[in-house]
């Protein structure tokens, strides 16, 4: 099974971890292009969330043509595994863009596994609707 990461630019260090325990187990795995230049030193986390901060990140994500990149990997994909931690003082913290992918996968068909709970945010209820499974931080339940 193929699986796409999806999850804040925020945890890509937890984002490699992740790919490695999903490895050994023998699934295939796609993760976010932001992380891959941010492990191969193009920008930094830092330096993203600065942006965010000012306003200014659209321009790089258009410039990357991030939103179409990454729909093409989620075609490509079985299943996508949205990585929810807890971000900005919300718990299990699932942010516009990975919304975003979320109903990407959704509407492909695709099966949506959350590493963490749902969490109690404006779209709460627009995630349960995409019936995603909850994995209880617990990777071994991705079937």
């Amino acid at each position: 099974m193929k699986i796409a990461i999806c999850g804040s630019l925020k945890f890509t260090n937890e984002f490699k971890k992740i790919s490695d325990e999903l490895e050994d187990l023998g699934f295939e795995v796609e993760i976010p292009l932001s992380s891959r230049r941010i492990w191969n030193g193009d920008f930094s986390v830092e330096e993203i969330e600065k942006e965010k901060a000012e306003g200014s990140f659209h321009k790089k994500a258009i410039r990357f043509d991030s939103f179409r990149a990454y729909w093409d990997i989620i075609q490509n994909a079985d299943a996508i595994l949205v990585v929810n931690l807890d971000k900005n003082n919300i718990k299990n913290y699932i942010g516009g863009n990975t919304f975003l992918e979320m109903g990407f996968a959704h509407i492909l068909k695709k099966k949506i596994f959350l590493l963490n709970e749902i969490p109690e945010m404006l779209y709460s209820e627009e995630i349960k609707v995409m019936q995603p499974v909850v994995l209880g931080g617990d990777l071994e339940k991705i079937i």
